[in-house]
């Protein structure tokens, strides 16, 4: 049936077709009664007779339209009108991927960010129980701001029975045969399972996905054939041409990634899309950065397969032709066994010893080898709070290296034996998946220094680093030459990260005590120490802030004046102006100057967010949020403090989501809990905050901070008993220990006592309380705000918004 421009239907009036397809004609119309335009598209006869079909599909169209997705075509109404089964959806001024296959030219960052749009969206859908089942680049729209929109959520289910009705689509693939390279049909987006007609659950999605992702890279269709048959085939039992075979830049991650979501077993594909959605992620951010990265640092160096990578451009093909015609060959490149490699992950060295009390040793080799190496321009490690996520578990190097991006990975053991250390170490390269070296090394513990340098050396040398005088120097380079202080120092750093209670930190206090004792010209110590007292001064440690930032800033100062060139002790120094002396000036100085000295540093990012935070810049916060987010790619804290970013911003679904991430790395994770119960309060969802923060205190062990917040949550709710109960126990704890005086005003803020939350505010102000650098920012003083005692209190503090 063809309708007319000018035909009304209802309040609809059409103005133009825009297409027509096995699932119906499809109109432009315009929405009289709401004046905005729309598509219709109308059923086809053959659906309009079965009404179980016709009731399916209203019950899967109804749900689809509830899910209200950026990325999902939004469906306004479904109808009969004048005998015509009908559906209104929004209209998308754009081209389906299928046209811009045909015509555009895309770089790998673009098809990237499309493969992600279009996971976005299925994650969306498989939320909320539904699985689309056709996923295709005709199912999959462009818009011109970049937008992407997947169509037909709620109309796959009711195709799906007759995509395997191949005499009934026979007329309409057999065109597709004869015109290679323009691949169109639901047969060759089909998982295995739809092949068998089994039943099919979200990772057939998954599958139609590493297709369409394939065919937009490789200018083909994975699975080829000449007749249905053959395609059925080949989905089946065929492996596809790897991508490296057919595109020379492709990275071996992305590679992998596509591979697993195109396994035959649905058991080996990945578990949800949400996991290869973090890897695409993790693959983009990367290449943005590193892109970055060189032109800011263009220093006429190689460009690495990164880089490549990010230049490389694709089109779907209008016939067949060969991998060098798709493919210009790019100007010869040097052996690839010549070529350095840039990026590396060290895992954790495994402790070999039977006593546990070794354990410091290999977790501080480790980090010094880390340390040491991340001194080198030329080479991207990853931070020591990423790898530490590895700790105590049997991986396969191979996994690890392609989930971090990076191109070697190094992994070994540490065994003490009487006076002996003994480490074992392999390189693995991960491209080739095969060992680039491995060595044992066995010397006197006296010798540990002589070792570890070896060892950097050696791993250098593998990964074909040319490295200048200055460079070598770096890498060597010693800040004590007392061994026995150098295991006291690697105490005091185990003691310190590997847990963070307040019993651990005076473990590791005293440990740092002890290698300055031994060696009180020792930076690295006095670094340590400092960090350690910041830690017991922060929001969750328990200690004054009187008490114990004054020491940790005596620390740090004193390491500074032994080696100005610590760049994370100037970033410890930037955190204790901003969150104790409140001296922003000083804050950003310090901050920027440890981001100088040490750029791969993600805390120290992290500090100049915080700075930023406290200023109300969200835009030059989230910046830097991300930058950190980047260097530490599986470090749940970093998606926290982007998630908070968002937060003082007022943007709390972008908080929830970040702190989501977070807790897709670490379930458990206290901070991510306690933020995102914050955004739930300010949305008024108070049983979601509720919820969310009482994770956060049962996580953490009885948490004080989210136990104030808890009782601020029952507060607002109207359950004044039970924010009560909270304030009574932390007036009895206050008793006997140290309690924030800022704790206390946040219930009193719940409770509507204005008197007595200023009061409790002043009380944080002479204890210097670290919340109160974010006073001008947190929405939980809003209603505050007009206040002549808050204003008073903002001027006192002296941090005006936006400075």
């Amino acid at each position: 049936m063809n309708l007319s421009a000018g035909k009304k239907l209802a309040h609809y009036e059409i103005i133009a077709p825009l297409g027509a397809g096995g699932m119906g004609e499809v109109y432009r119309a315009v929405d009289k009664r709401l004046h905005r335009d729309v598509a219709i598209k109308i059923l086809p006869q053959k659906f309009v007779e079965d009404r179980a079909a016709i009731e399916r599909f209203t019950r899967e169209a109804r749900a689809a339209s509830a899910l209200n997705h950026p990325n999902i075509l939004t469906i306004y109404d479904i109808g009969i009108i004048q005998g015509l089964h009908y559906i209104a959806t929004e209209y998308i001024d754009g081209r389906t991927l299928r046209e811009q296959l045909k015509q555009a030219r895309f770089n790998l960052t673009e098809v990237l960010d499309i493969g992600i749009q279009i996971a976005n969206a299925l994650s969306a859908a498989h939320q909320a129980g539904l699985v689309h089942r056709d996923i295709k680049p005709e199912n999959i729209m462009l818009r011109g701001d970049g937008y992407v929109k997947v169509l037909d959520f709620g109309l796959a289910k009711l195709t799906e029975r007759d995509a395997l009705n191949l005499d009934e689509n026979v007329a309409a693939i057999t065109e597709t045969m004869t015109n290679p390279g323009t691949i169109i049909g639901t047969v060759f987006y089909m998982s295995p399972e739809q092949a068998r007609g089994i039943q099919v659950d979200t990772r057939s999605d998954i599958f139609s996905l590493g297709i369409v992702l394939y065919e937009m890279l490789a200018g083909a269709h994975p699975f080829a054939g000449k007749t249905i048959s053959d395609v059925l085939a080949a989905i089946l039992t065929a492996q596809p041409a790897p991508l490296s075979t057919v595109l020379s830049a492709v990275p071996s991650e992305l590679e992998w990634s596509i591979g697993k979501a195109l396994s035959k077993d649905r058991d080996e594909r990945y578990p949800s899309i949400k996991n290869l959605l973090n890897d695409l992620k993790r693959l983009k951010q990367r290449l943005e950065f590193e892109a970055e990265l060189r032109r800011v640092n263009d220093s006429g160096a190689s460009a690495t397969a990164f880089y490549q990578s990010s230049q490389l451009t694709v089109q779907l093909p209008t016939e067949m032709v060969s991998k060098t015609q798709l493919f210009p060959a790019p100007a010869p490149p040097k052996p690839r066994t010549r070529r350095a490699i840039d990026s590396l992950a060290i895992l954790p060295l495994f402790n070999a010893t039977d006593d546990v009390n070794a354990e410091y040793l290999s977790d501080g080799i480790t980090e010094s080898i880390i340390n040491s190496l991340s001194q080198l321009p030329k080479l991207k490690v990853v931070p020591r709070s990423t790898v530490f996520r590895y700790k105590c578990k049997d991986v396969d190097p191979q996994e690890v290296g392609r989930e971090l991006g990076v191109r070697a990975v190094l992994a070994g053991r540490v065994l003490v034996r009487g006076d002996f250390l003994i480490i074992k170490t392999e390189l693995v390269d991960i491209a080739k998946e095969s060992q680039l070296w491995g060595e044992q090394y066995r010397r006197k513990m006296t010798n540990i220094f002589t070792l570890q340098e070896e060892i950097a050396e050696d791993i250098s040398e593998k990964l074909r680093l040319k490295l200048t005088g200055a460079e070598k120097k770096r890498l060597t380079k010693r800040y004590t030459k007392n061994a026995e202080a150098y295991q006291c120092y690697l105490k005091g750093r185990y003691f310190v990260t590997s847990k963070r209670t307040e019993e651990w930190i005076k473990k590791g206090i005293e440990a740092f005590q002890q290698a300055i004792d031994l060696d009180p010209n020792y930076a690295l110590a006095y670094a340590g120490l400092a960090d350690a007292y910041a830690f017991l001064a922060s929001s969750t440690g328990g200690w004054a802030p009187r008490e114990a930032y004054p020491k940790a800033k005596a620390a740090v100062l004193k390491a500074l004046e032994i080696d100005d060139a610590l760049g994370e002790a100037h970033t410890a120094l930037g955190f204790s102006f901003l969150l104790y002396d409140w001296n922003l000036a000083e804050a950003k100085r310090e901050f920027k100057r440890g981001i100088e000295l040490s750029p791969n540093y993600a805390n120290g990012h992290d500090g100049l967010a915080f700075y930023f935070k406290a200023l109300g810049r969200h835009a030059d916060a989230i910046k830097e949020c991300l930058q950190a987010q980047r260097l530490d790619l599986l470090s749940p804290f970093a998606y926290v403090s982007l998630g908070w970013a968002h937060y003082f911003a007022k943007d709390y679904d972008l908080t929830i989501e970040q702190c989501r991430k977070a807790l897709e790395l670490d379930a458990h994770f206290t901070f991510a809990y306690w933020i995102m119960g914050l955004a739930f309060l300010q949305q008024k969802k108070m049983q979601e905050a509720i919820t969310a923060l009482s994770k956060a205190f049962t996580f953490s062990g009885g948490g004080l901070a989210y136990a104030a917040h808890l009782g601020y949550a029952y507060a607002l709710l109207g359950k004044q008993t039970e924010a009560l109960e909270v304030l009574n126990e932390m007036e009895e704890l206050a008793r006997e220990k140290y309690v924030s005086a800022y704790y206390f005003a946040i219930i009193y803020l719940g409770l509507g006592d204005k008197n007595l939350t200023f009061e409790w505010l002043e009380k944080a102000y002479e204890e210097r309380s670290g919340f109160l650098v974010f006073l001008n920012v947190e929405p939980m003083f809003d209603s505050l705000r007009d206040d002549e005692r808050f204003i008073d209190l903002i001027d006192r503090i002296g941090i005006p918004a936006g400075k």
